[in-house]
């Protein structure tokens, strides 16, 4: 399917889009030395600085500004590139996935020559095969479990949903927000996975204010030494001489582990366990660190797995973590 500037002013991650600037011959010279292509390089620092205030930049496609619309978005890719601030890469990933979905959305809903493209995309892309039915798009119930598993609403269920023969039917607004977050990590694995030649020094100065918009996103991890309610819980259990079940040695093993304690620091704590045994003690928790085998360290579960075996008892400070190894941790913007 040939596609004309304004679709590709309208999806400029694909791969059109670079040949579109190649068959144009610019080179990146031009962009940072000539005054007539200035824009081009303005344009691209707004729609970074959009991007990284959650904002979806407000295309202009009158005819004399598709060519700046797709350039801009290149120059910005090579911009973040030089950066290598992930920061604003991923911000600036997500408001390109949300502006793509709205023009894939309003595809889909138009002439069929839009909609044949706009299904092209998601198809090519995501590996999802959509088709139309009526006023529904309709796509295998294997693919959308697929791409789903990022939903965890209700409504996104495949038991919430119009199946029929095997098939999902979904609006076009559904079937475009279902691979937004692919949408998202494909344009941000385009920018880091891009090979750009050296620069001129005029794109300098550009490259330095996103560095500086960046410092605006940095934090401080400070770290307290304050244990976690559930940790401080079975160690209380240990140090009564009470039972500690499986999944709450489990727990606490894998969590010190994970901390940074060895073995022969951790061993000791269990000596109160009613059952206690030295040799089963030791080899389960190498087993845990991973000194068996395929030598994987076993995670610590995360809290929302403690609640169902109930092992949690959360306090105030336990707010905003989904696992125990994340408490204390406070975040600091910088100033």
């Amino acid at each position: 399917m040939k596609l004309g500037t304004e679709e590709i002013a309208k999806y400029p991650f694909l791969t059109e889009a670079g040949n579109y600037l190649r068959e144009k011959g610019f080179t990146l010279e031009q962009f940072g030395n000539d005054a007539d292509l200035k824009p081009i390089i303005d344009l691209a620092l707004s729609r970074i600085q959009t991007a990284a205030d959650g904002k979806i930049l407000n295309s202009d496609f009158s005819i004399k500004n598709l060519d700046i619309e797709v350039f801009s978005f290149l120059v910005a890719v090579i911009l973040l590139k030089q950066t290598n601030m992930n920061t604003l890469i991923k911000r600036f990933s997500l408001a390109e996935a949300r502006r793509a979905e709205k023009f894939l959305e309003k595809d889909l809903t138009n002439s069929h020559t839009n909609e044949e493209l706009a299904i092209k995309i998601i198809k090519d892309l995501f590996s999802m095969n959509v088709t139309k039915s009526g006023d529904y798009f309709v796509i295998p119930a294997s693919d959308y479990l697929m791409h789903s598993v990022h939903f965890h609403e209700k409504e996104w269920k495949l038991v919430n949903r119009l199946v029929d023969d095997g098939k999902v039917f979904l609006s076009a607004h559904e079937t475009v927000r279902l691979i937004r977050k692919e949408l998202d990590n494909f344009i941000a694995k385009k920018i880091q996975s891009a090979s750009i030649p050296s620069i001129p020094e005029s794109f300098r100065k550009p490259i330095d204010t996103l560095l500086t918009l960046a410092k605006k996103f940095t934090v401080q991890i400070v770290e307290t030494t304050e244990q976690p309610p559930c940790i401080k819980h079975a160690l209380e259990i240990l140090h009564k001489g009470e039972n500690l079940p499986h999944s709450g040695r489990f727990m606490l093993a894998t969590y010190l582990l994970n901390k940074g304690q060895t073995i022969e620091e951790i061993a000791p704590l269990f000596k109160n366990a009613p059952d206690y045994n030295e040799k089963i003690t030791l080899y389960q928790l190498k087993h845990l660190a991973g000194n068996f085998g395929s030598g994987t360290k076993y995670a610590c579960p995360s809290c929302e797995k403690l609640k169902s075996e109930n092992l949690c008892f959360a306090t105030p400070e336990c707010a905003g973590i989904i696992n125990p190894l994340q408490f204390g941790r406070k975040k600091i913007p910088n100033a």
